[in-house]
């Protein structure tokens, strides 16, 4: 991490979420700090989305506590949390195939020129914005009106997150953003993460891949069936150990020493 501010831009306290008699998260505390990538790991039905819908303001949580820089948080919707600085940016990217590169970069945000009562969407600033977001996170467009239906999964996935580090994200949410993806597009998306995360902007990266997690994490938190198993610091914990926290769930009981006042 750089020398940025220790303090977590955004901190999870305690967390449950129920839905009826199901308890879906048990008490989870997560925080992520400016230019950190922390890590939450976990199989699937460990809890993950619950616990990001509920931190991107798609869920209230049933108990529990939500700071965002310092100050206590309730998020009544994704706007409210989108408004304080926490873009999702989720697997099914929630793109249109069809559109231009530059149409979908600007979604309900396009800038726009005045002819007396009359308002167009000013084409040339969207277009130069586009390509030189684009071009800061290493992807070098043919044209701004290239289809986003002819990107690989990866450069989807970095449109995606330079909208966001555009529009002023301080915590970017990624959801299993390599799951899909070759070895190739994987290197790219990792790469991606780790521009973004040298601004500043606290990343929340998602995943049930123990070696894409040590690839760019700063911090590793395991979920398992809603509760969390503690969280370590990069080069405190093994692939291996990784791993079978994972698929086996016990606490992370070797750590506890080192592991003070991180969970």
């Amino acid at each position: 991490m750089g020398s940025f501010d220790h303090n977590p831009i955004i901190e999870m306290r305690n967390i449950e979420k129920h839905f009826g008699p199901v308890i879906a998260l048990n008490g989870v505390s997560f925080d992520v700090r400016p230019g950190e990538c922390h890590c939450l790991l976990g199989d699937n039905g460990a809890g993950k989305s619950t616990f990001i819908k509920t931190m991107a303001g798609v869920h209230k949580p049933t108990k529990g506590e939500i700071l965002f820089e310092g100050r206590q948080m309730s998020f009544d919707s994704p706007r409210d949390a989108m408004e304080a600085g926490i873009a999702t940016v989720y697997q099914d990217l929630a793109m249109i195939p069809l559109m231009s590169v530059t149409r979908n970069f600007w979604m309900g945000r396009e800038p726009v020129k005045r002819f007396g009562p009359l308002m167009f969407m000013d084409f040339k600033t969207a277009n130069e914005v586009t390509m030189s977001e684009m071009r800061k996170m290493g992807i070098n467009l043919r044209s701004p009106d290239q289809a986003v239906g002819t990107l690989s999964g990866g450069e989807r996935q970095t449109v995606a997150i330079a909208r966001a580090v555009h529009f002023g994200a301080k915590v970017l949410i990624l959801d299993e953003p390599t799951s899909a993806l070759g070895v190739r597009q994987t290197a790219n998306v990792l790469s991606t993460i780790d521009k973004v995360r040298k601004t500043g902007i606290g990343i929340v990266f998602i995943t049930h891949n123990v070696r894409h997690a040590l690839a760019v994490g700063d911090r590793f938190t395991v979920l398992n069936r809603g509760k969390t198993l503690g969280t370590a610091q990069r080069g405190q914990i093994t692939p291996e150990e990784l791993q079978d926290l994972m698929a086996g769930g016990q606490e992370m009981v070797a750590l506890e020493g080192s592991l003070g006042g991180t969970v």
